[in-house]
């Protein structure tokens, strides 16, 4: 595919985090993650996202994230590039995973920042931490901040100085705050990858002049999101607007209402296979999956 730093500094479009299927026991049901890694390739999304928190990673074990890992690279069209999500607690354990999952063909690593010692995770030591992995790893590193789920907002001065790595090539912020997108894009240059992180700062994020997005949404409404910056990119400013506001409501559901369990629903809906969720995460009652229901057929514009 290239030079990989190239691939991921010049990533554009729409990513998906892939939720990862899990069958009536709790197993992973590697045929219907195979399956939508198959259909998704047949949509205009970029690449895809393995392990992620959309994919419930935090629940896996190493051998079932290495397999999940492979089968998307083998899975994957060509020219779709795989990102294996790998940040663990330590910096010790995230090198080993990344390294394994770069052996399995992976184009590129996205670490979510250590959060557990929280207080002691200053800027210093996530500065150190990334500029290690990215000192020792042959595939690029991407910088994932995801603080609603870790408790810890990456500051403007890490992503700065993180920029200046030649094996830092960009960050996932999932922050959904615009104003903080807008710093992180004041304080990076352009051979640094900053991608939205969620849906709900993608229109936002491409009058930044990003130009990549790794979403929840992209799951379920992989045309519709990249629909957004077709129009944008073309001009259509208030088109891209308005399908942008359409696609929100929907947005708000599978992430931060009621998560994986509804985006995986949702993922079933539009004839993904989206699997039961490990447990402790709980199924929808069915109350919710109506409700859900009726969002998602507004936001999509049709009936589901």
């Amino acid at each position: 595919m290239g030079d990989l730093r190239d691939v991921v500094v010049g990533l554009s479009g729409v990513i998906p985090p892939l939720p990862t299927p899990f069958d009536d026991e709790g197993e992973v049901d590697y045929a219907a993650f195979e399956e939508n890694v198959e259909l998704l390739g047949q949509t205009p999304v970029s690449g895809y996202v393995v392990l992620g928190s959309n994919g419930e990673a935090c629940y896996l074990s190493e051998e079932e994230k290495l397999k999940l890992v492979e089968i998307a690279v083998r899975r994957a069209p060509k020219g779709k590039v795989v990102i294996a999500g790998t940040g663990l607690e330590s910096t010790k354990l995230t090198l080993e995973l990344s390294m394994r999952a770069a052996d399995k063909g992976a184009h590129a690593v996205l670490c979510l920042t250590p959060s557990y010692y929280k207080n002691a995770m200053n800027d210093d030591a996530l500065i150190r931490h990334f500029e290690f992995l990215a000192d020792h790893l042959p595939v690029p590193v991407l910088i994932y901040n995801m603080p609603k789920n870790t408790g810890l907002n990456v500051s403007a001065r890490v992503v700065e100085v993180l920029s200046r790595h030649p094996n830092v090539c960009g960050m996932k912020d999932s922050a959904g705050d615009a104003v903080q997108l807008a710093n992180f894009a004041n304080a990076v240059g352009p051979s640094f990858n900053l991608m939205v992180g969620t849906a709900s700062t993608w229109f936002p994020g491409l009058c930044l002049g990003l130009r990549a997005g790794i979403m929840a949404l992209a799951n379920c409404a992989p045309f519709e999101c990249a629909r957004v910056k077709e129009l944008f990119d073309s001009g259509r400013i208030e088109e891209a607007r308005a399908l942008y506001l359409k696609l929100l409501p929907l947005n708000a559901l599978v992430t931060g209402v009621y998560g994986v369990p509804a985006l995986k629903y949702v993922c079933e809906l539009v004839g993904f296979r989206g699997g039961r969720v490990r447990r402790p995460l709980l199924e929808l009652d069915e109350a919710v999956k109506a409700k859900v229901r009726v969002v998602a057929s507004a936001s999509l514009g049709r009936e589901l």
